[in-house]
């Protein structure tokens, strides 16, 4: 994977472990980002989210949240998103960053194929209720136990060396690297985790705001309603010298009015046709209107 680069945005990731936070302090030492949890398993929730959340919010950071899997199956795995996506709208703030898995470890046991189980079943389900696809958080070494299928979504990759991360199946580069778990940020007793976005903060603001720069859609060519289409020339010089338009605006949709005048001009005619001569024409049309008021002539 990267190296990590000058110009690359600067964040953290926090809990309850941090305490309390002045988040204001935080924001002047240069973190432009802040991954806070929100929750882990079915049910917990950390004491520290919301405060930190709109703390973070207040302050002028992005922030994200995650969610630490504890998750043996894929039932679990789903119940688990629930509770996280339950537990973001607790906070009462919109969220910057995608929301994140957080799964690092394996406390059942599980082989590889139970693990991407796992995974593929937690990210579908948030995936669902946020509209927004995950990010997943992981460990260096861990993250050799997902499939290269799993690389459509962005990494946050843990590992506390100078050295870059190694590729894994799924990634060979990473979107964020938290690449020490013992840093010090004013504002914050203790260590902080801190974390690095693979580029500037104005790239880090444009993937918040919905990833990578959509492609413009071809422009279409503007019709000019003045002129006849090549493929409906004869037509249109046939219905125009038979009395059924007045030869304008050939390219223009038509409205209710002009429909009514083109239908009862055929009505006409066709009246006139069926009748044979002049004389006739107020019979056939006393039976036509019967006809359309739906009596019965028999």
């Amino acid at each position: 994977m990267q190296a990590r680069n000058s110009r690359n945005a600067q964040g953290i990731d926090v809990s309850h472990w941090q305490g309390k936070i002045n988040w204001q302090q935080v924001r002047a030492d240069g973190r432009a980002f802040a991954f806070i949890k929100a929750s882990q398993g079915t049910g917990r929730v950390d004491p520290q989210f919301v405060a930190n959340a709109k703390g973070a919010k207040a302050a002028g950071l992005l922030i994200g949240a995650y969610h630490f899997v504890d998750a043996t199956s894929a039932a679990e795995a789903r119940r688990e998103a629930n509770h996280f996506y339950n537990t973001m709208k607790t906070a009462g703030v919109e969220f910057d960053l995608p929301p994140v898995m957080d799964y690092e470890n394996n406390p059942g046991k599980l082989n590889k194929a139970a693990i991407n189980i796992v995974a593929v079943a937690f990210l579908n389900e948030l995936e669902e209720l946020c509209g927004r696809q995950p990010l997943i958080y992981t460990g260096n070494s861990f993250a050799h136990n997902f499939d290269a299928s799993l690389g459509k979504y962005p990494i946050w990759i843990a590992r506390y060396s100078t050295k870059v991360p190694t590729d894994v199946a799924a990634w060979s580069k990473w979107d964020i690297w938290q690449h020490s778990d013992t840093g010090k940020v004013p504002g914050i007793a203790g260590n902080v985790d801190l974390n690095e976005f693979n580029g500037t903060l104005d790239e880090l603001r444009a993937w918040a705001s919905g990833g990578e720069k959509k492609k413009e859609e071809p422009k279409l060519e503007q019709r000019d309603i003045n002129k006849v289409s090549t493929w409906a020339s004869e037509n249109w010089a046939e219905a125009v010298a038979n009395g059924y338009f007045d030869g304008s605006r050939p390219g223009a949709e038509m409205t209710r009015e002009e429909m009514a005048v083109v239908v009862n001009r055929l009505r006409r005619n066709f009246l006139k046709l069926i009748a044979g001569n002049t004389v006739r024409i107020e019979e056939v049309e006393m039976k036509l209107q019967k006809i359309e008021s739906g009596e019965d002539l028999q």
